[in-house]
């Protein structure tokens, strides 16, 4: 099990992840109804990929951004759902070597 210390920095850094996630999507459907510079798609889904997946997922559906994209509609809630998956093996189940 990680020191409280390491347990604060994981939270902190899930915490940011999810509201750049969010934030992201956001300004995206902002800039895509004022014809403006968009961000990549791929930027997004790194995003998502970086366990900012409640954030995208989160912002999606607020937003309505995204929703039509059958690869967002789909693909961002398989990764969220993957990252519980991982992160519930790696705190319950995962013994790190000694």
């Amino acid at each position: 099990m990680l020191p409280i210390m390491n347990w604060k920095k994981v939270g902190i850094y899930l915490l940011v992840i999810n509201l750049i996630g969010f934030l992201i999507m956001g300004i995206d459907k902002y800039k895509a109804q004022n014809d403006k510079w968009r961000i990549p798609e791929k930027t997004l889904f790194l995003i998502t990929f970086l366990f900012g997946g409640i954030g995208t997922n989160l912002g999606m559906r607020v937003f309505h951004h995204k929703t039509k994209k059958w690869y967002f509609k789909f693909g961002f809630p398989i990764i969220l759902i993957s990252e519980i998956v991982i992160s519930i093996y790696l705190i319950f189940i995962w013994k790190p070597p000694v």
